[in-house]
């Protein structure tokens, strides 16, 4: 009993921290039998290159959000569950060391460890947190993830119709194969359901023909890449709920002032290792 009640005294504790160190916008994170297993910081590959993010590994969900007032506070926090999360190995990129895919049903993206003994730690963690949260919630795991990102720097054309990017020629990405595309090649938008269920998102004009075929039953037909216009590419990301874009801004944070255990910390701290409440 003891036992019991100091964890949960210190588990409840450290999950006020997290939340309060994202701002009045944090959603909640206090639940019933939830435990937070352990916390870190990696590096995230974004569109602007590799950026420090903060992660929070819990026994049902991972949360990860920006890094702003020295570690002292957070923003743009992402809280998703476990049984949306896939994770891939990889090996050493050129821009990122101990990289990891993660894949989600709204966005697939890669994050990279300071040591290969913290990237091993942290994909062990989270594949166990997910298979005890699966096994013990009676949970289906998703099986439809988004596509991952062709990043910026991989190509220097439009890989629709070939169209050079410059300053005022920008970059963007459909959402549905991932492929670097201009606006003039990206000006469609289409509903896609595990992206986001109501909204509609970027879709280059080759994606957007054959998602408008497959509503209609057609069969979908691969296109070549310099076509303006025909068929489909890859199939693509979701939604939840749960987590949402990484889009908003700076909050005042004055009265919300984290406990002193969640100060900056590069390595991943391992909190409880049996991820379990005592009985």
């Amino acid at each position: 009993m003891t036992d019991q009640l100091a964890f949960t005294q210190e588990n409840r504790v450290r999950i006020q921290a997290v939340e309060s160190s994202f701002g009045p916008s944090s959603k909640s994170l206090s639940r019933a039998g939830r435990v937070l297993v352990g916390e870190g910081r990696l590096m995230k590959l974004s569109r602007k290159g590799p950026q420090p993010k903060v992660f929070f590994l819990f026994n049902d969900v991972l949360v990860y959000g920006s890094i702003i007032l020295h570690g002292r506070w957070h923003k743009k926090q992402q809280v998703i569950p476990l049984e949306h999360i896939q994770l891939e190995d990889l090996e050493d990129g050129l821009r990122m060391k101990n990289q990891w895919l993660i894949r989600t049903p709204r966005k697939s993206f890669y994050v990279g460890a300071a040591s290969h003994e913290e990237k091993r730690a942290w994909i062990e963690h989270i594949e166990d947190c997910r298979a005890r949260w699966v096994r013990n919630a009676g949970l289906q795991p998703r099986s439809d993830f988004a596509i991952t990102w062709i990043p910026d720097h991989a190509s220097a054309i439009c890989m629709r119709c070939s169209d050079r990017f410059t300053v005022t020629q920008r970059r963007h990405h459909c959402r549905h194969c991932g492929f670097v595309v201009c606006g003039s090649c990206s000006k469609k938008r289409a509903v896609i359901r595990h992206i986001h269920p109501v909204k509609p998102v970027r879709v280059c004009r080759l994606c957007h023909a054959g998602l408008l075929a497959q509503e209609e039953g057609q069969p979908r037909v691969r296109g070549d890449s310099d076509a303006k216009n025909g068929s489909d590419d890859d199939v693509t990301v979701p939604d939840d709920e749960a987590y949402s874009d990484e889009d908003e801004g700076e909050e005042s944070m004055d009265a919300h002032a984290p406990n002193r255990w969640l100060d900056s910390q590069m390595n991943y701290v391992y909190l409880k290792p049996d991820h379990q409440v005592p009985h």
